[in-house]
């Protein structure tokens, strides 16, 4: 049986985009969506290893690091965030993680993070901070999840017209045509 790997991402199209490459490249591979179907699907099919996106709706992905260390011990996991800062690097190491990348990652680096021997957060620090756009777009996202997908709600929250919102989330992702996922 080929190595199992429970991908856990809140954004679908990134979530399913990764599971094909990991796929093709001879993994069995589970989703789940949140902590809940991750915690589920881990107890269910015992993964080998396991892809953590940090930020998700309700409880992050550092609690499901957490909850998976307790479960499975012997579980690899490799936390993907689009935020990259040395202090998350350091809690998701600390919290059970072998590894830490920032988005974008392609399945050869994600697979070649499981393989490390030692967990390097060094390479956070390292990298090139997020731009202000993509900072943004983040927070925009994480408020209207929030708030339940209500684009008025989540204006609300954050102190602005309903309309500029939704003229932001229109514009989509920043950088993501220049992105290029797997």
């Amino acid at each position: 049986m080929p190595d199992t790997i429970l991908l856990v991402d809140d954004d679908k199209t990134f979530c399913a985009a990764l599971a094909g490459a990991l796929r093709r490249r001879g993994y069995a591979v589970m989703l789940a969506h949140d902590y809940d179907d991750a915690i589920a699907e881990a107890n269910a099919w015992r993964p080998d290893r396991a892809v953590i996106d940090l930020r998700m709706p309700g409880r992050n992905g550092l609690e499901v690091v957490q909850t998976l260390r307790q479960a499975l011990p012997e579980l690899r996991m490799v936390v993907l965030t689009g935020y990259g800062s040395i202090a998350t690097a350091v809690e998701a190491i600390k919290a059970g993680a072998v590894h830490y990348l920032t988005k974008p990652a392609d399945a050869d680096e994600i697979l070649a993070a499981f393989d490390r021997t030692e967990p390097n957060v060094e390479a956070a620090a390292a990298s090139v901070p997020p731009r202000l756009e993509e900072v943004e777009w983040e927070h925009l996202q994480k408020v209207l999840t929030d708030a339940g997908g209500n684009i008025s709600e989540a204006a609300r929250r954050l102190g602005m017209h309903r309309r500029s919102l939704q003229r932001k989330l229109a514009r989509g992702r920043p950088g993501e045509d220049e992105r290029g996922r797997e």
